[in-house]
């Protein structure tokens, strides 16, 4: 890492000080790495014999020392074809990248690790972080692997399954009766007085840069050749842009071309403000009023990395769906039955949503296509009550 920078303004910023937002405009930060040096050590090749985890690429993540590095094993998770699946919809190149199978049961731990460590690496002590439930465990869990402080906020609503996991791996939980925007202006207006580090999504460099190995992985899973489509759950969108960031970084160090996967951004019918300022032709996103879905992780009402998200859409010419929580439960028994894979809401979304872009032809059945499951249907028990 040579430096962190603004997504929107460009600034440069301090990177041996921990920072959160933009000082001049309020936007995310990203780091920045001098891939001529990465690629030096860091080729397709050497690739082959390192670690099933996601530090096997290690020359485009941010710790320097790997005392620092604090790691549960995440990531490298099954990128598995789904043949059961993708004949009901014609399709004979279908995938399902199952995150459920990271520690913590979801894609959150890839994140947490990359803050975590950070967070380490600078000698922090305590973190906080506004949660609707899986994003809270993985910092419990990798918090507690640091002998760092965790403080977590969720909405009162949240799965027990995630509060039950916050408590036991030893966090301080308070249960808010709102939305993630609400415990987040918690966290807000607390953390200075109480010394905490806000860890929030997108509002640190460093979960993205965890988040961003799920492009790596798909490229190398594949064989150095992305999919047609990738169909990607989206609350706060971190994973999103992250892979499209990792898109770039390998195309930097010539291991792809500039082809692209079309991404497709599903919500839910009850909290989709991404899918109405794309369709609105907007760049931001408005807060979505009453957000409600059965799906946590999916209740994001207003993403602050909205314009990375949707920039992305349209520069990869994908698109979004909109699923309804009836859609999205059947589509969890639909995706169990067939291939065995117990998915959370948010990742069964996804093959709700294929179903309908399959239907207007917009996904082609010759095409490959990857669904990300980014959790366990374990977590969410209170969902599947009859």
């Amino acid at each position: 890492m040579t430096g962190l920078y603004c997504s929107a303004c460009g600034l440069d910023h301090d990177m041996g000080v921990p920072q959160n937002l933009c000082t001049s405009c309020g936007k995310p930060l990203f780091a920045r790495y001098d891939l001529k040096e990465a690629a030096r050590t860091l080729t397709p090749q050497s690739l082959t014999t390192r670690g099933k985890s996601l530090w096997r690429y290690r020359e485009v993540l941010p710790v320097r020392k790997d005392e620092d590095i604090v790691t549960l094993g995440e990531g490298w998770t099954p990128m598995l074809h789904v043949p059961r699946l993708g004949a009901k919809l014609g399709m004979e190149r279908l995938y399902i990248k199952d995150e459920s199978q990271n520690p913590t049961q979801s894609f959150k731990a890839r994140g947490m690790t990359g803050a975590v460590s950070m967070a380490k690496q600078y000698g922090l002590k305590k973190l906080a972080v506004p949660s609707a439930g899986n994003a809270a465990g993985a910092l419990a869990a990798y918090a507690a692997r640091a002998g760092i402080e965790a403080h977590i906020f969720m909405p009162a609503d949240t799965p027990q399954a995630n509060i039950i996991e916050c408590r036991e791996t030893g966090a301080h939980v308070t249960l808010i009766n709102g939305l993630i925007t609400d415990c987040g202006m918690e966290v807000a207006k607390r953390k200075a007085a109480e010394g905490w580090f806000d860890v929030s999504t997108l509002k640190e460099p460093f979960r993205v840069e965890g988040k961003k190995t799920l492009g790596y992985e798909l490229a190398e899973q594949l064989d150095w050749k992305l999919p047609d489509a990738v169909l990607y759950p989206t609350g706060g969108g971190t994973g999103l842009i992250g892979m499209w960031k990792a898109f770039d970084e390998m195309q930097q160090m010539g291991w792809i071309g500039s082809e692209r996967p079309r991404l497709y951004t599903i919500q839910a019918s009850g909290c989709a403000p991404i899918v109405r300022a794309f369709e609105e032709g907007k760049r931001f996103a408005d807060e979505f009023p009453n957000a409600a879905t059965k799906a946590s992780g999916l209740r994001v009402p207003k993403a602050i990395g909205d314009f990375l998200m949707l920039d992305a859409l349209r520069a990869s010419g994908g698109g979004v769906v909109a699923v309804p929580d009836e859609e999205m439960i059947q589509a969890v028994r639909e995706l169990g039955s067939a291939e065995g894979i117990f998915a959370a809401p948010e990742g069964a979304a996804c093959y709700a949503a294929l179903k309908h872009l399959r239907a207007q032809n917009v996904i082609r059945a010759d095409e490959q296509a990857v669904i990300f499951n980014t959790g366990a249907g374990v977590k969410y028990l209170e969902c599947f009550h009859d």
